[in-house]
Order: structure tokens, then sequence, then C-alpha cells
């Protein structure tokens, strides 16, 4: 009798341990599989990030008439370096843990993105291998600030940051650093050079535009939990609609006709400011954020651009301090109102420690690039395509 209860008793914990190791079993198969997805999600995005790079920024940076050879193979180049640089340098270990793969691959895309900005801001009057030596510089310094800020790099933002879609990190931050090597190279020629487009070189860059508009939600919503990724789409389509909207009427408005690069450059802006909130904001606060950023831009564009050039004496061919400074800026400092229990402080510091950077990292940058001369004639594919005109 005794050894049937035994016997019972051994039994009775072997199901129950199966039964426990099972459930284990499924939750960790669970889990696999909900990565997995998770992942592959990441790839699609990855993927749309990298068309906005290439096809996007590559066609929208077309606008010079007689460079379009030049912007795009820029832009190749600027990509192909920015990517595996960061990978190197963040595998390393030396700014924060490395991460899976596929979420090094869309960081090392964001710093592409931010590159390409700053290049906007030199674009027509580097050389081609200038490019190169660019982003030789530019990632390492990059990573530095993107490790500050959102890593609590050196214990300076201890309390988070809010910037998702990179308001601050990514866009500001590029223009700036482009605004600065331009102010540390720029030459009494190049300010009296016009920067001519034609009707082809216009469309083109409407092309790049709207490539951009289209995948811009796979950008902000890249590394956002599964669960808030519809809530980002919708945000930054609907800010996308209040930036393209209000362009539109304010480039009729001050201009009397509408210029077709007011709506190639500052409809995107609404994308641009609502990356620091796109995963927080309301609805109603995203168009509000992409109307404010619209106008910001289209007033950057049609009014302040030139009375720029002639105060601090420096050309920012795509005008990218319109486009990505000031809406970023703008995006970061809303963040304050829109994010519930955001230190205000930490996002103030963020904030300003990413100008200082930009500033001084990208004026040296400048000074470096300075070193290896200039084109003789600025805007032009034939110095160095054949078969160009």
């Amino acid at each position: 009798m005794k050894n049937n209860r035994f016997i019972s008793g051994i039994l009775i914990l072997t199901l129950l341990f199966l039964s426990s190791a099972i459930n284990v079993f499924a939750q960790e198969t669970e889990i696999s599989k909900i990565s997995s997805i998770l992942e592959v999600q990441q790839y699609d995005r990855a993927i749309h990030i990298m068309a906005m790079l290439l096809i996007g920024f590559g066609f929208l940076m077309v606008f010079i008439k007689k460079y379009g050879r030049s912007a795009l193979t820029a832009t190749f180049l600027l990509v192909s370096i920015s990517i595996p640089l960061y990978f190197l340098i963040h595998t390393s270990g030396l700014f924060g843990e490395a991460k899976s793969e596929i979420e090094e691959l869309i960081l090392a895309e964001f710093s592409a993105a931010s590159l390409l900005i700053a290049a906007g801001a030199v674009l027509g009057r580097l050389k081609m291998f200038q490019y190169i030596i660019l982003g030789l510089f530019f990632v390492p310094f990059y990573m530095l600030n993107e490790w500050i800020i959102i890593e609590n790099g050196f214990g300076i933002i201890k309390d988070g940051f809010a910037d998702t879609g990179g308001s601050i990190v990514i866009h500001a931050y590029g223009a700036l650093f482009g605004l600065a090597v331009a102010l540390s190279m720029t030459t009494e020629k190049e300010l009296e050079e016009p920067i001519e487009a034609d009707a082809t070189s216009d469309r083109y860059s409407i092309l790049g535009s709207m490539v951009l508009w289209v995948f811009w939600p796979s950008f902000c919503s890249a590394l956002v939990p599964v669960e808030a990724i519809p809530h980002t789409v919708v945000n930054v389509f609907l800010a996308l609609c209040g930036s393209t909207l209000i362009t539109y009427i304010l480039s009729f408005t001050i201009r009397g006709k509408i210029n077709i690069a007011d709506i190639a450059n500052a409809a995107l802006a609404g994308g641009v400011a609502i990356g620091s909130t796109c995963d927080f904001a309301s609805h109603p606060t995203a168009i509000l954020i992409g109307i404010l950023a619209g106008a910001i831009s289209t007033i950057g564009f049609a009014v302040v651009q030139r009375k720029q050039q002639k105060l601090i004496k420096s050309v920012d061919t795509c005008g990218v301090t319109n486009l990505h400074g000031l809406p970023g800026l703008m995006g970061g400092f809303a963040a304050i109102f829109v994010v519930s229990g955001l230190n205000v402080s930490s996002q103030i510091s963020g904030i300003f420690i990413t100008i200082i950077s930009a500033l001084i990292l990208g004026f040296f940058t400048g000074k470096v690039i300075k070193l290896f001369g200039h084109r003789k004639e600025a805007y032009i594919d034939a110095e160095e395509f054949m078969d160009a005109d």
C-alpha cells in the first residue's frame, strides 16, 4: 500500500514538473516568436529608412540644375561611409553597449540621415572626396552627442530625454553641424555664386520630398515598442499634413505665387518637429506641431534665408537651418509641454549640449576639410564628372 502511495506521489510530482517545463518552454517559444516578429518589423522599417536616405534625400538634393550627378553620388558615398563606420565604433563598445544587429543598422541609418542633413549645408561646394572626410569626422562626433544625450554618457542627462524620432539628436544636430562647417569654409566667391534650378531639377526634388513624406512614419517608429507604432505612424502623417498645408498657404501669401522649393522642403518640417513627441502627442497636438513647424520653415525659406546669408556671410545650400534646424529645435522644446512627467531641466540641458556640440565640432571639421582645398567652381558636375556639361 505504501509503495503504491509512493509511486503515485512520484507520478504526481513528475506530471507537475513536466507541466511546469512545458509552460516555461511555451512562454520562451512565445517570447521568441514575438522577438522574431519585432525584428522582421524592424527590418521592414530599416528598408524604408534606406529608401529615404538614397532616394528621398538623394533626389531632394538634385534641385541644383548642373549638380545632379554630384548630389546623387555624394549621397551614395555619405551613406556608404556612415553605416559601416557607425557599426565599427558602436560594436566596439566605445559609446555604450552593442544592440541587436537590426537595431544597430537602424541607429547607423539615423547617423547617415544626420550626416546627409549636415552635407546639405555645404552641398555643391565640396570636392567629392571631401564628402567622405566630412563623414569620417561627423559620425564619431554624432555618436558622442547621441551617447551623452540618449545613453546618459558622463551622467549629464540623468532623468531621460524625449526625442523618439530624433528632432534634436538627428535633425537639429545635423543642421547646426553643417551650418558650422559652412561658416568655417565659405568663400567670397561662393557668396556671390547663384544656385540655379530648372523645371527638371525641381521635379526630381519634389519626387525626393514625396519619398521622404511617405516613409517618414517608419523613421520615427523604427525603434518604438510594438504597441506604440500605430499611434506614432498616425501622428507623423498628421504632422506632415499640417506642415504641407501651411507651407502652401504661406508660400503663396508671402511670395505672391507658389514657390516649388518651399513645397519640396518646408512641407517636410512637420516630420522633423514631431520626432521628439511622435509617440506621446495627441492627434490634434501633432497637427498643431506640424502647422507651427511648417510656418517656421516656410518663413525661413521665403524671408530669413537671404538675410541669414548676409548676416553670417555663409551659404546654406539646401536651407537645412530652415528645414531641420529650427523645426527640430521647436520639436525638442515642444516635448516640455507634451510629454507628461518629463524632466524639464534634462530636456533643456540636452538641447543646449546638442547645439554647442554641433557648432563647435562642426566648425572644427570645416577647418580640417578646408585644408584639402576648394572647388574651382561651385555647383557644377563638369569639374569632376565625365560627359557633364
